[in-house]
Parts: C-alpha cells; sequence; structure tokens
C-alpha cells in the first residue's frame, strides 16, 4: 500500500514549487474557457449509466492502461515534469460558469496512465482532448513530442474564481492510480486517501487500481459541491464513484462507490486512508534526525458501534504489522494529526498544519474492522501508514459493494468527545522510580491526558487507571495531574520478556464511568535500543 518513493518526493516538490499549494466554468459550451478548448462530442451521462458501465467491464478481461508514446512519457522525468504547468486561460470554469476552476497534470514517468477528463452538464458530457498548447513548456521540452488526445495524469481543483489568488491556490487534487488529497482548515496538505485497496499487507501482490475516467460537473455557488464521478479499473475489481467536495472550514467529501468483483480478493479495503509516521516523542531515541518529531499523522481514532471512543498510537515497526478492530456498523475512524505545537515539529514543511481525515459511514456497515497496517520506514518520504475498513464477509470474483461515506479533511476530529478526555502524548522512558535501582527489565508508559471533564474534578479526588496488557505484568501504576498545566499524566511499568509485541489498553474512570477515551498501543520490545539505518 505504500507509494513509491518518487511519487512522495514527486508530491512534496510540486508543493514546494508552489504547483499544489494550499487552499489551490464550463456548463452549456459556450463560456469564453470553453472556446479554448477542444472538446469532444457531447455524450449522454449518468451516474447509473456509469455503475452499469463498471458491471459490465468486470466480467470481460481486464485490459491495462498502456501509456501513449511509452518512449516520450517515459523520458518526461521529475525535472522535465517539474517545467510542464497548466496554462490558467485554458482551466475549464475560470470565467465564473463554476465557483471552482479545475486545471490538469501532465503525463509522465511517475504518472505514466492516461486519464480522460470530461465537463458534464445538463446530462451531456464532453471530454477535453489532450493537446500540448494546454501547457507552458520548454521549446526543446520533449513533451510537445506526445500525441493528441493523450489523457492527463490527474486534476486539481482551486480556490473560488473569486479569489484574487485561484491562480495558485488549490484545495484539491486526484493524481496517481486511485489516490486523492484535500487541504484542510489549516490550509496544508498531508495524508492521502484512495478510492480502493487490494490485498494489501497479503499473501498475494498488492494491486492498485486506477481511476481511468472522470466527469466533473461545477459547483453553481461557493456554499455548493463540486461533483466528481469516477470510473475505476483493476485486474481484480471495477467501480463507479460519486464525489461531492464541498469547500468549507476545510473540505469535506461525500463519497458514494459501486463495486464489482472481478476477482477473489484476500484484502478488500473501503475508505482507505494512507499517512507517513517516521517518528514522535515515543520513540524519537530510535531515530536520526534533528527534528523532534516527524509525522503527518500520529494517531488512529475509533468511535466503536457500541461508542467507545479509542486512540492507537501509531508506530514505525521493524516488520510490516497488521493491526485489526473487529466492529459493527462504527460511527467513524480517522488517521489524525493531533500534536499541533510548531514547536514539536520545527520543520519548514509545517507537519503542524497538517490535516486530520475522519471518515463517517453512512448507512450500515455491518460486520468488519477497521484495520490498521505499519510499515517499516527510515524517512519521511514514504507513505507507511494506512486505515480502512474490511468488511468480514469473503470478498469472491462476482461480489457487488455499495458504500457511502463521508471525509472530513480538517484539523480536529468533527465529532469531539465533550465529556471524555483525550490523550495527548505517550512517552516512554525506563522502569522504577528516580533515586532508586533502576530494573532492567522494565518500562515506564507515561500517558498524558487533557479535557474540559479533568476539570470537574473535586480538589484531592484522583481518577482510576483501568490497564491492562496482551503480556506481562503491569506494576507501579501512578496518576497524577502535571503542575502548572492542565494535563493529567497516567504512569504504568511495564515487565515483560522476550521480543513479542504487547498490546496495552488502559483508559481512566471515575465511579462506574469512563473520564476518558480508551489509549491503545503496540509496544514492540525489539525495536527497544536499537536503531535503523
Amino acid at each position: 500500500m505504500t507509494t513509491s518513493v518518487e511519487r512522495r518526493r514527486f508530491l512534496k516538490s510540486m508543493a514546494a514549487a508552489g504547483l499544489i499549494l494550499p487552499g489551490m466554468s464550463l456548463v452549456n459550451g459556450a463560456s469564453a474557457a470553453n472556446e479554448k478548448l477542444d472538446l469532444g462530442e457531447p455524450q449522454s451521462f449518468s451516474f447509473d449509466a456509469l455503475i452499469k458501465r463498471a458491471e459490465a467491464m468486470s466480467k470481460s478481461p481486464y485490459e491495462p492502461p498502456v501509456a501513449p508514446d511509452p518512449e516520450i512519457v517515459g523520458k518526461i522525468d521529475y525535472d522535465i515534469h517539474g517545467k510542464l504547468h497548466y496554462k490558467r486561460e485554458f482551466s475549464p470554469y475560470a470565467d465564473g460558469s463554476g465557483t471552482y476552476p479545475l486545471t490538469f497534470f501532465h503525463l509522465g514517468m511517475y504518472f505514466a496512465k492516461p486519464v480522460h477528463m470530461h465537463l458534464v452538464d445538463g446530462g451531456k458530457s464532453r471530454e477535453v482532448v489532450y493537446t500540448p498548447d494546454y501547457f507552458d513548456m520548454p521549446e526543446d521540452s520533449i513533451a510537445r513530442k506526445l500525441s493528441e488526445n493523450s489523457g492527463f495524469a490527474g486534476f486539481r481543483l482551486h480556490e473560488n474564481v473569486e479569489r484574487d489568488d485561484w491562480k495558485t491556490q488549490d484545495w484539491a487534487a486526484f493524481l496517481g492510480a486511485s489516490y486523492f488529497r484535500a487541504i484542510g482548515d489549516e490550509g496544508q496538505y498531508g495524508l492521502s486517501a484512495r478510492g480502493i485497496v487490494v490485498n494489501t499487507a497479503t499473501s498475494q501482490p498488492e494491486e492498485f487500481p486506477d481511476f481511468r475516467e472522470f466527469y466533473i460537473e461545477p459547483a453553481k455557488s461557493a456554499n455548493a459541491p463540486v461533483t466528481v464521478y469516477a470510473l475505476l479499473d483493476g485486474p481484480s475489481i471495477t467501480g463507479a464513484y460519486r464525489f461531492y467536495l464541498t469547500r468549507g472550514e476545510g473540505v469535506t467529501m461525500d463519497v458514494e462507490k459501486h463495486l464489482f468483483l472481478r476477482k477473489d480478493i484476500e484484502r478488500l479495503g473501503i475508505a482507505p486512508l494512507t499517512s507517513m509516521f517516521w517518528y514522535s516523542e515515543q520513540n524519537k531515541s530510535f531515530r536520526f534526525d534533528w527534528r523532534p518529531e516527524v509525522h503527518d499523522s500520529d494517531g488512529l481514532e475509533l468511535w466503536t458501534g457500541n461508542g467507545e471512543r479509542i486512540w492507537r498510537q501509531l508506530n514505525n515497526p521493524e516488520i510490516i504489522r497488521t493491526s485489526a478492530f473487529g466492529d459493527k456498523n462504527p460511527r467513524g475512524f480517522g488517521l489524525m494529526q493531533r500534536d499541533r505545537e510548531v514547536s514539536h515539529y520545527l520543520d519548514g514543511v509545517r507537519y503542524h498544519r497538517r490535516p486530520s481525515l475522519w471518515v463517517e459511514p453512512l448507512g450500515a456497515w455491518e460486520d468488519g474492522a477497521v484495520q490498521l497496517v505499519e510499515i517499516p520506514t527510515d524517512d519521511e518520504i514514504h507513505d507507511n501508514i494506512g486505515a480502512f475498513w474490511v468488511p468480514n464477509a469473503p470478498a469472491k470474483a462476482g461480489n457487488s459493494y455499495q458504500f457511502r461515506y463521508r471525509l472530513y479533511w480538517q484539523a480536529n476530529n468533527p465529532f469531539p468527545m465533550d465529556k471524555l478526555a483525550h490523550v495527548t502524548a505517550t512517552r516512554m522512558g525506563r522502569g522504577g522510580n528516580p533515586g532508586t535501582v533502576r530494573p532492567k527489565d522494565e518500562l515506564k508508559f507515561s500517558v498524558e491526558f487533557e479535557g474540559e471533564i479533568l476539570g470537574t474534578l473535586a480538589y484531592g479526588e484522583f481518577p482510576e487507571v483501568i490497564v491492562s496488557t496482551s503480556r506481562g505484568e503491569i506494576v507501579r501504576t501512578k496518576i497524577e495531574p502535571i503542575m502548572d498545566t492542565r494535563i493529567w499524566r497516567a504512569a504504568f511499568d511495564l515487565k515483560v520478556e522476550g521480543t513479542e509485541p504487547v498490546d496495552l489498553r488502559m483508559y481512566l474512570k471515575r465511579g462506574d464511568a469512563p473520564l476518558s477515551e480508551t489509549w491503545m498501543y503496540q509496544h514492540l520490545p525489539g525495536l527497544r535500543g536499537q536503531t535503523r539505518e
């Protein structure tokens, strides 16, 4: 499920160069912008028809997309691609016929599969036919030799056309396989979502199905959504998607997907999220870097069907590890960036502003599990974290699925825990007490909680700490307020032998009621005191 090193570097460089910046219409074929575009003949279009196409495709052998003029596309490397800029005068909806102008990404070595773009109005669609004239490029660029109607690599939505800076500011981008991203209310790109996950971290090779066609319908006002339809195709699966993208404080996307399986799939991941976690405060000592923390997300947050709120701190393990959190009709889950202190990163790429991404299921999701995949990484250029919903029933050839959910790209959970304290930090250190001989076979865990509910504790009242472990022994449990802060620290020592993982679970309790969310952590004794080069 990891993206390639080149892809991550490419996206970061695009952002640094101002081509994907935080915060970046043709309706009836008569607008000024439309007149400059080479458009195909009008075709009837409906979502129902797209669904039927996807179903029909699933009953035919898979035909992989082939790069047009592969000898040319294969030479459009990082440097050449960075000089290909879509001209804003060719931006659909830049004339005000839609609210959010649209621009396209050029094909290249790292995005070689053609994606065909269509503009939709009144039940009709017209394909935007590729021509090099749409792009600013050097006179000697090899991209000028690419054939007409070769397709594009992806697209992005820019800010409201009424803004003076819309030409340089965008807020959503679809680029590469079924990946897409949006900015949060902090105005920064970060983690990605995917249309589907197929066989991530299984005995089978992972597949990366592609969005092969997009059909885009403009927003008629700032409060209205941009509607994006997509046709998915891959060796084992096809699908039809409808996205409603709304620009507000951050970005909200309503997603409806209809999936059809060509082949059996070992792991079918619904509403997949992918992010990067290198290290944070709990494992900084095991990494070589000058910054205090480096991550796009620091935890997986869960809201289960029975109402439990859970925080699972992310890990950078020594081998690929998958954790499953069984549930029925979950209320939500997300990869979150909780730590917003700029001093905790000291970096020019604004990790403290990276969006969190929360998934709210719409309708019944029945039995399944949120699965978390953690992959080893030794740098920040890899997307090494994945989270998605996996139905319990086997994914067999001929099966079809329909899912609806809402994605919230914003700094914080859209459903805050008003009556529960939340975890703000996980720390690790030597076991035992200061001033005593420290036991060599014990490790101390310190978990920090904050929340308005902790302010209701009477003077001298202490929460009860409920902590458990999958193996080993918990000793010396303690809780105390940290002076001159609003933080409560719950600490315990773990005595354990061997190198097998240890699953830890803890929450604060007052009387018969929980006072906090549930903290979960997978301790990896084999990593302690080690570095990976």
